[in-house]
């Protein structure tokens, strides 16, 4: 075997290690990616696929991953490029789901207040569950949503969001305070509902 063949075979192995431990490490991260994409997407099986998808967008990249860098932003980068594609797509195509639980929510909200006048405390906050927060939430527009799942749920720094979303700081102040706000108002209305 000549010298070339050999440093042919030495690089060969050499980057198969290295794309083995990017897929170790990756998958490290996998857990708070699927978290991120629970709320981002309205469902549980929305989110597997996105969290499907990022990974094998990341798996074909992994080449243009910088080692040494933020693994799990780089991720969750790909992840929201990944929503805001699917949202894009979504707007241009007409919704052909079957309804599901969340569909009925104005019925069953006013089904649940008949008759009441004054709620209690433990009965506003029995209202405001994970599904009334995690509805409100899927109800932001995307660029709002984004940056409160990244800042909010994902406890990323302001810095990290806006490297996530390649949007300036101020952006992603201004968007949370915005998604924040809305988000405050429409969880009030739930709860008095």
């Amino acid at each position: 075997m000549g010298e070339a063949e050999a440093e042919a075979g030495r690089r060969a192995a050499t980057e198969a290690r290295d794309r083995i431990r990017f897929e170790e490490d990756a998958l490290e991260f996998a857990d708070q990616v699927y978290r991120v994409a629970r709320r981002l997407v309205s469902s549980r099986e929305e989110a597997e696929d996105l969290v499907q998808d990022t990974y094998a967008r990341a798996f074909r990249s992994w080449r243009s991953f910088t080692p040494g860098t933020n693994m799990r932003a780089w991720l969750l980068r790909i992840l929201t490029n990944l929503n805001l594609d699917r949202g894009r797509k979504v707007q241009r195509t007409p919704d052909l789901q079957p309804l599901e639980e969340g569909d009925y929510y104005l019925a069953n909200k006013l089904a649940a207040s008949s008759g009441e006048q004054e709620l209690e405390h433990d009965r506003v906050v029995e209202r405001l569950s994970q599904d009334g927060v995690v509805n409100a939430l899927s109800a932001l527009p995307h660029d709002f949503r984004d940056v409160v799942v990244l800042v909010d749920i994902g406890e990323f720094s302001y810095a990290d969001a806006a490297q996530i979303l390649d949007v300036p700081i101020g952006t992603v102040m201004s968007r949370l305070h915005r998604g924040r706000r809305i988000l405050k108002h429409t969880l009030a209305e739930e709860s008095l509902g």
